[in-house]
Parts: structure tokens; sequence; C-alpha cells
């Protein structure tokens, strides 16, 4: 299996580090790109730095480098997360604007007719922000927000960011353990 893994400059970029962390495990292949913001962001609001993040996945792309494998469609994937995706980046996917690596894989994955799934971490949402994720959902893009369950009883931070990245792992049929799953039987 091969996937394009994009994060971008929204809080949650937690999500996005966990998520790398889950694929690495399992040896799955991994393109990732990072936009500017999402750097800050992850030193911020982790331990984590660039350099630690990128050696998570497989492959390494500047934001800027449209030459890059991931820019054509003759590049086969599985398809891509964008983990999380932040308002700007969803709103230049939902209207075709390509100026950088990451929005241009996007377009690429919706043009292939491959998965293509969207993790905002935005709250309140305006009318617009709606729009866009409706426009990318008519397009095949599954749009999967950072609104964890709270049936499985979390106990922790690491319950609820695991809860968001089993829910990307079920769609795309790679088996975890990260959260219980529903049982109507629990106590």
């Amino acid at each position: 299996m091969k996937l394009i893994v994009g994060i971008s400059g929204a809080s949650g970029v937690i999500y996005g580090v966990r998520f790398l962390e889950a694929l690495n495990s399992k040896n799955i292949e991994t393109h990732l790109v990072l936009t500017p913001l999402a750097e800050k962001v992850l030193e911020q609001e982790t331990n984590f730095n660039k350099q630690k993040l990128i050696g998570l996945a497989t492959y390494h792309y500047q934001i800027s480098d449209l030459t890059a494998p991931i820019s054509s469609g003759s590049f086969l994937t599985q398809g891509m997360i964008i983990i999380p995706c932040s308002m700007k980046t969803l709103a230049g996917i939902a209207c075709g604007y390509s100026d950088n690596l990451l929005l241009r894989a996007a377009d690429v994955t919706l043009k292939e007719k491959r998965t293509l799934i969207i993790v905002p971490r935005e709250t309140p949402l305006r009318k617009i922000h709606l729009e866009n994720m409706l426009r990318l959902a008519n397009e095949g893009a599954i749009v999967l927000p950072a609104m964890p369950g709270f049936y499985y009883n979390p106990k922790t931070l690491d319950d609820v960011i695991n809860h968001i990245v089993g829910k990307v792992l079920d769609i795309l049929r790679i088996d975890h353990n990260l959260y219980q799953r529903w049982c109507k039987d629990k106590k």
C-alpha cells in the first residue's frame, strides 16, 4: 500500500503524527507533505520537530516541489489523507487552486478518482467552510471531521486522538486496535 499524507497548519497536528506512527508500524509506504504553518504548529503543540516527523514517513517532499512524483496522476497510490486539514487547504482543494504540492496532490487524487480523506479541525464552521466540504464530498472526497465519539469511554487525550486516527484507518481498510469498537452490552 502507498499513501500520500498531507499535514496542513490547523490545530490538531497530533492527529497527523499519530496517523504516520500507525502507518509506520504497519510498514505502509508514505509520501509526506507539510505546509510551513504545519511545521510551526507541530513545534507549538507537540514534542515533535520537523525532522522527527519526517523520520516517520517513507518519503518527504517540499511544499514548493511541483515536480515531485506525487504531483502526477501516473504516480499510483491508494489515496491521500490530509490530517489535519486547515480551512485554507480545504478551500484550495475545493476551488481547484493547486499552487503548491499539497494542493496539487489532492487535485490529482480527486481527478484520478482515488480516495481522498480530509480531516478538518475547525470550529465553529462558517457557511463557506460547509460549502467547501460539500463541494469536495460531491467530488468523492471523504470528509472526516476531528469529532471523536465518546461511546467507548475515553480516559485520556491519547484515547481521543486514537479514535479519530482509527476512523481514518477504518476507511482505508487498515487493521488496527487504536480504539474499542462499539459494543451494545459494554458496561
